[in-house]
């Protein structure tokens, strides 16, 4: 029996379960810090651009392991110091908003300071990692970390409505970086992997501003929806989904079923999208083009991989 009175081995049990909790709490704070589901997206991309240059070129993942790992670790670390740095940086105006209210830089689970240091130290480790495949691979990361942190973060998110499109030119970099690797030569195929996901961002991201108006409005950011209403917002979400019908005819050497099947998803979203300009549910049409959005960036790229492995070669 301890002091008060309880056997050792709940004592103990309970100082377990204790410490287990702590555990999962740091780990669930560390993922919102880094904004987990961002860096696996991205991560996502980034894979299919290294997986991509080593189909064209030839080669095989098992002769590459070393790119793999130095690229996706490295890709990694670079985009969650940007986040870390983004949360740092706009801890003023979080508070303000529904969704980002229980970051833990609102909350103080981990101090300013120590984000910022954090955010630094991960950016730097990942862009040496990344120089240790090619010099080129660290330059679209610094590239994207730029663009996401100065460019957007600091200067146009809470300036203009082009924040939208300055940011979407950090998250067009992941594929770029994986390819580049690998293989740092100009090819057409990372470029159209780039244009997918700069076109892909915009629909994605104002179709998410349209759900969250409100908060961006009292977090005083200039999102399209806010500054110029849901009317206009619909009319570029849609212009922007048509202008990725083209690509998939530009990834003809990824065989027929993925240029059928891209095709037939960006028709699909286009579909959805004209809806949009006819519905008075704003809120509800803008949710359906937000979940296409996800399934759609997951299935392309997925596709792309699938395509090319050895099986169907």
């Amino acid at each position: 029996m301890n002091k008060a009175g309880a056997p050792y081995s709940e004592t103990i049990q309970d100082s377990s379960v204790s410490s287990r909790q702590k555990l999962k709490k740091i780990i669930s704070e560390i993922k919102a810090l880094v904004k987990i589901g961002i860096v696996n997206s991205n991560l996502i991309t980034t894979f299919a651009g290294l997986w991509l240059a080593i189909y064209f070129t030839g080669s095989s993942l098992s002769q590459n392991w070393d790119l793999f790992f130095l690229t996706m670790i490295g890709s990694a670390l670079v985009i969650a110091g940007g986040c870390m740095v983004n949360n740092w940086y706009d801890v003023d105006i979080d508070p303000k908003m529904i969704r980002t209210r229980n970051r833990p830089t609102v909350t103080g689970f981990f101090s300013l300071k120590a984000v910022l240091t954090m955010g630094i130290a991960a950016t730097i480790i990942g862009l040496i990692l990344l120089s240790f495949t090619t010099l080129e691979a660290a330059f679209f990361g610094f590239v994207g970390w730029f663009v996401y942190v100065v460019l957007y973060t600091m200067w146009s998110k809470r300036k203009t409505t082009l924040n939208t499109i300055i940011g979407s030119f950090s998250g067009a970099m992941p594929p770029l970086i994986g390819w580049a690797a690998v293989y740092p030569q100009f090819h057409i195929v990372p470029f159209i992997l780039f244009l997918i996901m700069f076109i892909w961002q915009t629909p994605h991201f104002l179709s998410l501003a349209m759900k969250k108006t409100e908060d961006y409005r009292e977090a005083g950011v200039p999102m399209l929806p806010v500054v110029h209403g849901f009317d206009i917002t619909k009319r570029q979400i849609v212009v922007y989904i048509a202008c990725l019908l083209p690509l998939p005819y530009f990834l003809t050497s990824l065989g027929t079923v993925f240029v059928v099947v891209a095709t037939l998803l960006n028709i699909g979203w286009l579909i959805f999208g004209i809806i949009g300009l006819f519905t008075n549910d704003d809120l509800k049409w803008a949710n359906i083009i937000f979940i296409y959005s996800l399934n759609y960036l997951t299935v392309i790229f997925m596709l792309m991989i699938i395509v090319t492995l050895p099986i169907f070669n």
